[in-house]
């Protein structure tokens, strides 16, 4: 992952995003074939390096992309498909992992990737990020195509043209500037001083890590040894429902967001998985001092089951998808690169710890575990109240125009 933010800073200032996604691609797909065909667990940690360095880049400049080229009106909801795609991903997983072995999975995990290559040559440049390279023919050209050859694009081109006037000499010099790459990073990192920078940063960080850190990967990764630990005998086959309940909430997002709103959403949502996690953690303390045979032992494992499809479905309700969204629309367009990347980083870091402690946790307590998600979840509740911006029905211009 920290490669993958050095190499992508670079590209995301001198190269497109197709070009970034095809340096994505590959090594996920060389990545695959080191699982697929390892000889010891050597070829499974390469593997996963190559995985991680994929994927790390993948993450952040799919919704990016997204974000610049979708109508304002449609990209909530364009955005959370990134989301829903990966918890199709997951459903799939699942599914397959009931039926093939692991070696046969990690091949079908190339195909994705060997689509996207061919595909990346048909998709049209971000128009923002052409006219932040000075490329302004090309950059109306794209919109252009983008939104139909029919559209009136003039006040669009008018509003992203706006925002370049008003980028800082000094910016549209480190960007430019392609002779010194100390010079143009030590420039940007400067640059995030500034409140209109650090505060989007902020907030894009803060959404990421609280994500993660409300337990969901933990929940995932280890559901059919949580099932098991509530007495649920086909725990995979729970999994795999999970997975699609999963699916069906995130879709109900795509729907919501351009309705609703981003910050009614995360609340709702925040605070639904507050309420999961409490039933959960109180079910398995009560599971451990109340005896295996008695009814209110059975009770407590239903419960508990209950309370971990509901913190699922609550957080694909807006914890999920809606992080993604925001923080692709309210970085500035000149510090996207190295913002992005330093958000990302810092959401798959804290997948990585807690992916890495969740198992250890769920050893020394279930119900111990499941309250430290509750609380930060509950925190998760009062950051978006205090600081987190509601982006429904504005541009990516006045969003970012609101930060100075």
């Amino acid at each position: 992952m920290l490669l993958g933010l050095f190499i992508f800073v670079e590209v995301s200032v001198l190269d497109a995003f197709p070009f970034s996604l095809m340096i994505a691609a590959i090594p996920n797909i060389i990545g695959w074939l080191a699982i697929s065909f390892a000889r010891d667990s050597s070829f499974l940690y390469m593997g996963r390096l190559l995985e991680g360095f994929g994927v790390g880049i993948i993450s952040y400049t799919v919704p990016v992309y997204i974000a610049e080229i979708a109508p304002q009106n449609l990209r909530g909801s364009l955005g959370s498909v990134n989301q829903l795609s990966v918890t199709l991903g997951i459903m799939l997983a699942y599914l397959l992992g009931l039926f093939v072995e692991w070696r046969i999975l990690a091949v079908l995990g190339i195909l994705p990737c060997t689509i996207l290559i061919p595909g990346l040559f048909f998709i049209p440049e971000s128009p923002r990020w052409l006219a932040k390279m000075g490329m302004t023919e090309d950059f109306e050209t794209s919109l252009q195509v983008l939104r139909g050859f029919d559209a009136d694009i003039s006040i669009e081109v008018n509003e992203i043209k706006g925002v370049k006037r008003n980028l800082t000499s000094t910016t549209r010099a480190s960007m430019r500037s392609v002779a010194s790459t100390t010079r143009r990073t030590t420039i940007r990192f400067a640059d995030l001083k500034e409140r209109r920078y650090w505060f989007p940063l902020m907030v894009g960080i803060g959404l990421l890590m609280l994500q993660q850190l409300s337990g969901i990967n933990g929940v995932l990764f280890y559901s059919s040894t949580i099932f098991e630990a509530a007495g649920v005998k086909s725990s995979n086959a729970a999994t795999f429902g999970v997975g699609a309940i999963q699916v069906i909430a995130t879709a109900v997002t795509t729907w919501l967001v351009d309705k609703a709103g981003r910050r009614v959403l995360l609340i709702v949502s925040s605070f639904g998985m507050t309420l999961s996690l409490l039933v959960v953690a109180v079910s398995f303390f009560l599971k451990d001092v109340v005896s295996s045979d008695s009814s209110v032992y059975s009770i407590m494992g239903i419960l508990s089951v209950v309370g971990v499809v509901a913190m699922v479905v609550t957080f694909s309700l807006g914890m999920g998808a809606i992080p993604w969204v925001i923080m692709s629309e309210i970085l500035p367009i000149n510090i996207k690169g190295l913002a992005g990347s330093i958000a990302t980083l810092s959401n798959w870091f804290f997948a990585w710890v807690v992916t890495m402690t969740a198992n250890l946790l769920l050893d020394w307590s279930s119900g111990g575990t499941f309250t430290i998600y509750m609380v930060v979840s509950a925190f998760t509740i009062v950051f978006v109240t205090l600081w987190v911006p509601e982006t429904k029905g504005r541009t990516l211009e006045e969003i970012q125009w609101s930060f100075r």
